[in-house]
């Protein structure tokens, strides 16, 4: 026996003051999704998804019809390596696609790359949006009363054509207008008119993951006023009560810090009483109100840093997706060819695609370093920057996943092994980190679950249980 100093009602006081928190890897599971798609709300329709997928396509096929000329055009590494011809490529795309020693002799920079393009192109076509945000914001502008009344109703009889037709995106929302410099009244008439409209031609049903995105955030009184309408929207239409989410835009200084120097997202996140499920960083705003000069905004800039790392530190834990802004340079070419005119000349196309691949290669870095900072969203505001968003989320994955699955195996067994033979395991939060890891490229697309398993050996019941800690025990046992 030790001799101790504390008794047991002094331990037990201390360790009464304790906080009983979650742990930050303690979160419900959900999928969250890669991108949201911001568009005025006056050109919403119930197929603007597949017509989204479509233009997408499109600019695939005009810019980088294979493989290998798609992984030069976003700057994929080791692209310089592939073939430039096209015949050569098709040809090293079929080896690949064969499998076999062909397959095998190809060099890991061509795999990844004929991958990417894969599974690329499968999205497109099968679900080219995953987060839609129907816009009477920025993207919407300033009409009179009636036309965006009008426009309201239109876009909510929309969606429920949409969700009867099945072709809506998983995640669906619309952005009003802040409720601050005299747009307030007419914010929440919007939000009113809009759901108002949808219940009645749904038959009182709402899309899943219904959102309501609220920009240019200054004070938790603005939230709690969205939260204030939401409740009262829902007793009136007869909705279940908080079925419908909100996100924040955190777009403004004051949206991080408070007037007397305290971080604010918290009290932002807690004026929404529990409805708040995401933070979008809004980039251009945010360094416009820093007096940052339009030239010098950009997502690189250490301004954005600073407010997404305040993001990142002030909401650990808390179970809210944060998701990084948008581009400032859209992939579209200068010449466009008028319907029943002559066609672009060599010179005009070849300028197109250079104004396109440069943005190509600009939203690719962008993309990945979000990613590499721990940034698993981001906004796309431009039908051919889908690829590229899909090409660097399934690239960032994939590139690491022959060193993180040996890794994961060798903590599992590591673990295990040390549990029973009673000593302690002290590198847990490593273990959870990489199973995170294979949840994230399951739920973004970059692999299957069935993928999964059998790179890590974990069964597809233990990913989805998702604790490393659970699947030690079991090992154990």
């Amino acid at each position: 026996m030790f001799q101790t100093s504390l008794s047991s009602e002094a331990l037990r006081g201390a360790l009464s003051r304790l906080p009983s928190g979650r742990s930050v890897f303690d979160h419900t599971g959900a999928r969250q999704p890669v991108h949201t798609v911001y568009g005025g709300a006056h050109l919403f329709k119930a197929d603007t998804a597949r017509k989204l997928g479509a233009v997408a396509l499109r600019a695939v096929e005009e810019h980088a019809p294979d493989f290998a000329a798609f992984a030069r055009a976003i700057g994929l590494p080791g692209a310089e390596g592939l073939p430039e011809g096209r015949a050569d490529a098709l040809a090293l795309a079929a080896a690949i696609e064969a499998g076999g020693g062909a397959a095998e002799s190809a060099s890991g920079a061509a795999r990844l790359a004929h991958a990417v393009h894969a599974r690329v192109l499968d999205k497109l076509r099968r679900e080219p949006v995953e987060d839609l945000r129907i816009d009477f914001e920025d993207g919407y502008g300033v009409r009179p009363g009636h036309e965006e009344d009008a426009h309201a109703a239109a876009a909510a009889r929309e969606v429920a054509l949409g969700m009867a037709a099945r072709s809506l995106p998983p995640f669906l929302g619309i952005r009003i207008k802040p409720l601050g410099d005299g747009c307030a009244e007419r914010s929440l008439r919007t939000l009113d008119v809009f759901l108002s409209a949808l219940v009645a031609a749904s038959g009182g049903a709402l899309p899943p993951a219904f959102a309501v995105t609220l920009p240019k955030v200054v004070a938790p009184e603005q939230v709690s006023a969205l939260a204030d309408a939401l409740d009262a929207l829902e007793g009136a239409l007869q909705l279940p009560a908080g079925s419908i989410r909100i996100e924040l835009m955190v777009e403004t200084p004051a949206s991080i810090l408070g007037p007397r120097g305290e971080v604010a997202l918290p009290g932002l996140v807690d004026a929404a009483r529990g409805r708040c499920v995401a933070a979008h960083f809004g980039a251009y705003d945010y360094t416009a109100s820093c007096e940052i000069t339009a030239a010098h905004q950009h997502l690189a800039h250490p301004a954005c840093d600073f407010a997404r790392h305040v993001m990142q530190v002030a909401l650990a834990g808390s179970g809210l997706w944060l998701s990084d802004g948008a581009s400032n340079l859209l992939p579209v070419g200068p010449h466009r060819a008028r319907p029943g005119g002559a066609p672009l000349t060599p010179q005009q196309s070849e300028e197109n695609r250079r104004a396109v691949v440069g943005a190509w290669r600009l939203k690719y870095g962008q993309v990945r370093r979000a990613l590499e900072s721990g940034y698993y969203q981001g906004w796309d505001l431009h039908p051919a920057e889908l690829p590229v968003r899909y090409a660097a989320t399934y690239a960032f994955f994939l590139e690491g996943v022959d060193a993180a699955a040996a890794r994961l195996r060798s903590f599992v067994e590591r673990a295990a092994q040390a549990t029973v033979a009673g000593t302690v395991f002290d590198d847990a939060a490593t273990g959870q980190g990489l199973l995170g890891f294979f949840l994230r490229a399951i739920g973004a697309g970059a692999m299957t679950e069935g993928e999964a398993a059998e790179r890590t050996g974990l069964t597809p019941d233990e990913l989805r249980g998702r604790s490393f800690q659970a699947i030690v025990a079991r090992r154990s046992a």
